[in-house]
C-alpha cells in the first residue's frame, strides 16, 4: 500500500509545482528543481502513510478474524 501512495502523491506534487510555475511565469530550472524535491518528498511521505494505513487495516482484519474464530470455537465447545 505504501508504494501505491508514493506512486500517487509524488507525481501529483510534481505536476502541481510545474502547473504553479507555469501560471506564475517562473523560470524553468528553479521550477523543475522544486518539482523534483517535492516529487521525492511527497513520495516518501506517501510511502510512510501507506505503510501505516496498510498496517492498521491488516491489524483490524486480523483482530476480526481472531474474534470470529474464538466465537466459533466457543460455540463448538458449548455444543459438546
Amino acid at each position: 500500500m505504501g508504494r501505491n501512495y508514493a506512486g500517487i502523491l509524488g507525481p501529483v506534487a510534481f505536476a502541481t509545482v510545474v502547473a504553479r510555475g507555469l501560471l506564475d511565469g517562473s523560470g524553468l530550472e528553479p521550477t523543475l528543481k522544486l518539482a523534483c524535491v517535492c516529487l521525492f518528498g511527497f513520495a516518501a511521505l506517501g510511502y510512510v502513510i501507506g505503510q501505516i494505513g496498510g498496517r492498521v487495516v491488516s491489524d483490524s482484519v486480523k483482530a476480526q478474524f481472531d474474534k470470529q474464530l474464538a466465537d466459533l470455537q466457543a460455540s463448538e465447545q458449548a455444543e459438546a
